[in-house]
């Protein structure tokens, strides 16, 4: 309960920090009028001019006419898949089509595999641009098919796919994501050295509180806040008709990134007692490690793109479940700190 109380204490406090107050009306901002945002800053970033490059290979004659007239994909048709996998290894192209007929009838079904690179953020729009691209083949042949068999086919449904669909799970969810794990991080850097520089900290060990129930107090409240802003920002995004595949594994992953931010946090403002050096320490730490993520099999943008988008892989919940498991540590090991520290100080 004690804890509790401390913890409330600090959240209300937070209500007195201008830049942290700023900072999460520009994410609601964002989040409530995602669409619009969406519309303006694709305008801006031109996706035609960025055109994905596929090699196709086997019975894809059809994948080439689905592609043209079309800017943001174009389809180069190889003699053989050697050729094709050689020209995505060489760079020529961004991913490869391997299309394969099952038989020689009207009625039979052709099997479409795709090679994107892996671990890249770009992976997400190359797979979006696929999909895209083998949709409208699958249109096309559902009509040549229906004239050849001579029946009448079904009008399928409009999914209100968007244009923007790549640029969304790309950017804008990782973005409103990671936000507030920044933000929870730098709390608890604030949060510990204030405690420092006031000379507050002996007021708190005159409760009956021991030295990591007030870091729980302290740094749990940061914790809780990142994964408590992640689904507002969700809610929000559905209401903008931006659907979310896997929300509650974005939560997880939000949770685990915020106990190593908060952890790390915490342990250089322990380390440092004085909150510009705690702030620069952190500030380059935690941009290293969001940087280091991109030497993984998968970057931590790519994961959150993947969870929203639906296309999730066992590697995507390995990584999830690693964020989770390395928050966890990191946030005992500064409590740990945080025993020792506040005994000495």
């Amino acid at each position: 309960m004690r804890r509790l109380r401390l913890a409330t204490r600090e959240l209300a406090s937070l209500r007195s920090e201008k830049t942290i107050v700023l900072a999460l009306v520009i994410q609601l901002f964002i989040a409530a009028f995602s669409s619009f945002l969406v519309v303006g800053l694709v305008t801006l970033y031109d996706p035609a001019g960025d055109s994905v490059e596929f090699a196709a290979s086997g019975d894809a004659e059809g994948i080439v006419a689905a592609a043209q007239d079309e800017d943001a994909w174009s389809v180069e048709l190889h003699e053989s898949e050697e050729s094709a996998r050689e020209a995505f290894e060489n760079g020529e192209v961004d991913a490869v089509l391997l299309a394969e007929r099952t038989g020689g009838g009207v009625g039979d079904a052709v099997e479409v595999e795709v090679l994107a690179p892996e671990g890249d953020l770009r992976t997400t729009l190359i797979v979006t641009a696929a999909r895209g691209l083998l949709e409208r083949y699958e249109d096309i042949e559902r009509d040549i098919r229906a004239v050849e068999l001579g029946v009448e086919t079904l009008p399928v449904p409009d999914a209100g796919a968007s244009p923007y669909h790549g640029f969304t799970y790309a950017v804008l969810v990782p973005l409103l994501m990671f936000l507030p794990v920044f933000i929870s991080g730098s709390i608890t850097a604030d949060s510990v050295t204030e405690e420092f520089e006031r000379g507050t900290l002996d007021l708190l060990r005159v409760s009956p509180l021991s030295d990591t129930a007030i870091f729980d107090g302290k740094a749990a409240t940061a914790v809780a806040i990142a994964p408590a802003q992640a689904a507002l920002w969700l809610a929000l995004l559905h209401v903008n008709g931006v659907l979310i595949a896997a929300p509650l594994a974005l939560l997880v992953l939000v949770a685990g990134v915020t106990a190593i931010a908060v952890g790390f946090g915490a342990t250089v403002a322990l380390r440092f007692q004085e909150r510009k050096q705690a702030q620069f320490v952190y500030s380059v730490g935690i941009v290293a490690f969001f940087a280091l993520t991109f030497a993984l099999p998968e970057s931590s943008a790519n994961t959150v793109a993947k969870l929203g988008a639906g296309s999730a892989t066992t590697t995507t919940l390995a990584h999830v479940a690693a964020y989770a498991v390395a928050g966890t540590a990191l946030y005992l090991f500064a409590r740990y700190v945080a025993g020792r520290r506040l005994t000495k100080a």
